[in-house]
């Protein structure tokens, strides 16, 4: 549940559309086995795939046991945060709104 309402919350703040996430199978708990093969198995869907399926949003998952595949999300999130947080001071958590905003824009 917070997955999902984190992307719901995503959705109306962010001033562009989001077409695609990539996520991992991290935050997914398994089926329990007796489930697993069962014909309710076709049926199972978890909350946030149904989030996106509800916002027209592809979710793209990595391979499992392939953590190198993160890299190119943790690079953004690395540039994001040296272009932001760490160069300018926020006073207010508005302003560093502000500043993510103008650096997103550009």
């Amino acid at each position: 549940m917070t997955v999902s309402a984190f992307l719901v919350s995503l959705i109306k703040a962010e001033p562009y559309k989001t077409h695609t996430v990539v996520t991992d199978n991290v935050f997914r708990s398994p089926s329990p086995p007796r489930y697993a093969d069962g014909p309710t198995a076709t049926y199972m869907t978890h909350m946030f795939d149904m989030c996106c399926e509800e916002n027209a949003i592809k979710n793209r998952l990595t391979k499992i046991k392939h953590p190198w595949t993160n890299g190119q999300v943790e690079r953004m999130n690395r540039t994001i945060k040296e272009a932001t947080v760490k160069r300018y001071h926020n006073d207010s958590h508005a302003q560093l709104t502000a500043h993510l905003h103008v650096f997103i824009n550009a």
